[in-house]
């Protein structure tokens, strides 16, 4: 059965952690021989997993082969448990034969049948508590509406009935299709407010028999925003946006994507963002002392932390956090700031080197770039990143003037990003600032992420750009 790039990537990480359970069972299997043996018989004669190492080789890589020669990565949602323990039964007889063979025709030794036999029970133990815990967080998920990937599905009423019926239900029960958009009768213009106000993450074009121009102006506003078009059928160019293939259930689909695609960079730049930012939060943890308590003495009687929401990944909204640097009415005085002082920023974004709102040992904190810290608990909740686009308040997102900075949104927000390490008040253009970010999309890479960590540190340390 054919699969999309996305469940491929996740079988593979699920065959890595079944590598891992099986190495688990067995060595399990080597501590409880010597004292079950001993039990049973008196004997302590015992064999270490060394002295069998010959099994492991077999048994850890090529156990999630079979696993998935009986399909047991297949529908993992809707599966029975009894499916999956016949699946896991049969891989494993399929390995004793393998194990068995090998030790009559290549006449390697020493393996403890004790050790086997236990092993084996423990793998199918380890594997089905696997595959059950893993099906209960999945069925979680379909009932958590902020966890369905929002979709809109554009083409006529036909199209979108015939795409929505023919689709896995395994594929559609994750998906909260948000608005079925028909190309024909309605203006392009609203995709764009549909894409903005519901914080969409893919558009499909379910559109063989719409014109196609219409499907091309679609495209290009999936394009402006960062959001991916997925195309049931014919083929477009684009000037930001990279074509790949992929699949829903058995449908092959045309992948218009501007935004790095899934791999196993972006799943070990997760990795390094959440283990990452929980060792700088212990790291740190002295300067979060000092804040808190500068903070309660210089400027008492409002919270220590500031919240605000602020535009997540294609928009959606969450709460940043941060050290508080301004007095208390700090928001309340924004218009009052601007009139006086104006912006030193151009665009919808307010920028002032001088802000009088911020109190004096909050100013400090901002030299040090020590306010910032609390966004480490961001990273590892997973709503930002350590590096990527700064993520701006909502009404800063709102006054975008062009539809093509939300490309911007099609990212995970960091904490530092070009602008930071940039020197970022020696910025004023909205546009440079733009520019520099999505310049960081289209060339993304680990090592892009590690360079920029890098610079990162000696800015914050000589304080350069902060404000």
């Amino acid at each position: 059965m054919p699969v999309g790039r996305k469940e491929a990537f996740s079988i593979q990480v699920l065959q890595l952690v079944d590598a891992g359970l099986v190495w688990l069972a067995f060595w399990s299997a080597s501590q409880f021989r010597g004292p079950i043996r001993e039990a049973m018989v008196g004997d302590d004669f015992t064999v270490t997993l060394s002295q069998m190492s010959w099994v492991l080789y077999i048994v850890v890589p090529f156990t999630p082969l079979a696993l998935e020669f009986f399909r047991f990565y297949q529908r993992p949602r809707t599966k029975t448990g009894f499916q999956a323990f016949t699946q896991v039964v049969r891989a494993m007889l399929l390995m004793a034969l393998v194990i068995g063979m090998m030790a009559l025709f290549a006449r390697l030794g020493g393996a403890s049948r004790l050790i086997l036999g236990l092993g084996s029970a423990l793998t199918v133990i380890v594997l089905m508590l696997r595959d059950r815990a893993l099906q209960s967080y999945l069925k979680g998920q379909e009932l958590r509406v902020d966890a369905l990937e929002r979709i809109v599905v554009a083409g006529s009423d036909d199209e979108i009935d015939a795409f929505l019926a023919d689709v896995d239900l395994e594929v559609s029960r994750l998906w909260n299709v948000v608005s079925r958009f028909d190309l024909a009768a309605r203006p392009v213009e609203d995709l764009y407010g549909i894409l903005k106000n519901e914080s969409v993450e893919r558009v499909i074009f379910a559109a063989k028999d719409t014109e196609f121009g219409k499907v091309a102006e679609g495209v290009e506003a999936c394009e402006l925003q960062g959001v991916e078009a997925w195309i049931v059928a014919s083929f477009i160019r684009t000037q930001i946006a990279r074509p790949t293939f992929d699949m829903v259930g058995r449908k092959p689909m045309l992948v218009l994507r501007s935004t790095p695609e899934l791999s196993w960079e972006l799943f070990l730049k997760d990795v390094i963002d959440r283990v990452g930012a929980a060792l700088l939060i212990l790291l740190t943890s002295p300067f979060w002392v000092i804040a808190y308590v500068g903070i309660k003495v210089t400027s008492p009687g409002a919270p220590v932390f500031f919240r605000q929401k602020r535009a997540g990944r294609y928009g959606k909204p969450f709460y940043m956090w941060k050290f508080r640097t301004m007095v208390p009415d700090a928001e309340a005085l924004l218009d009052k700031i601007k009139a006086e002082h104006g912006n030193q920023m151009d665009g919808p974004v307010f920028k002032l080197r001088h802000d009088p709102r911020i109190f004096a040992f909050g100013n400090f904190l901002r030299r040090l770039s020590i306010d910032e810290l609390p966004q480490l608990l961001n990273v590892v909740s997973g709503k930002m990143s350590l590096v990527g686009p700064r993520p701006l308040p909502l009404y800063e997102v709102c006054a975008f003037e062009k539809s093509e900075h939300r490309r911007r949104l099609s990212v995970k927000p960091g904490i530092t990003c070009e602008w930071q390490v940039g020197g970022r008040n020696r910025i004023t253009s909205f546009e440079q600032w733009v520019a520099m970010d999505l310049e960081y999309i289209d060339n993304w890479s680990l090592w892009l992420d590690i360079k920029i960590l890098l610079r990162t540190i000696p800015a914050v340390f000589l304080g350069r750009g902060a404000s």
